[in-house]
């Protein structure tokens, strides 16, 4: 699976690719951009992980995603220190596909909640299959 991964501080989206990769995942990582729409086209990643040191800078560009219709499934995971304001963010935004991580985090946190999702949508679409809307 393709993982774009999203942080503002180099050294943390270094450690976080390398556990990443060791847990099978192709890795894409980049800093803080605004332009997120554009590399999630140009990446076509299976799943986001957002960690910015503002919340507000990772609420825009979880927003700027779900804006576009083609990207309104794709997981996503969010890392914050802020885990109480970012839960109330997402539950206004009745965000779906979505685990949140409070700091302090592990590589293998990460890639837990990336199983889990991937997991979740697999079980959505077998169960889409499974019962296809009549006609």
């Amino acid at each position: 699976m393709r993982v774009l991964l999203i942080d503002d501080t180099p050294e943390i989206a270094e450690l976080l690719s390398f556990a990443l990769r060791d847990n099978g995942h192709d890795v894409v990582a980049v800093g803080f951009d605004p332009a997120i729409g554009d590399l999630v086209a140009e990446h076509q990643p299976d799943a986001l992980v957002l960690d910015c040191s503002s919340f507000d800078m990772t609420e825009m560009l979880f927003d700027a995603v779900r804006a576009h219709a083609e990207y309104a499934t794709l997981p996503v995971v969010v890392v914050s220190d802020t885990p109480e304001k970012a839960d109330a963010s997402l539950r206004r935004r009745e965000a779906d596909h979505v685990l949140l991580i409070p700091k302090p985090f592990t590589g293998g946190h990460i890639a837990r909640a990336l199983s889990q999702l991937f997991d979740e949508a697999g079980a959505s679409r077998r169960s889409t299959v499974a019962n296809p809307p009549n006609p």
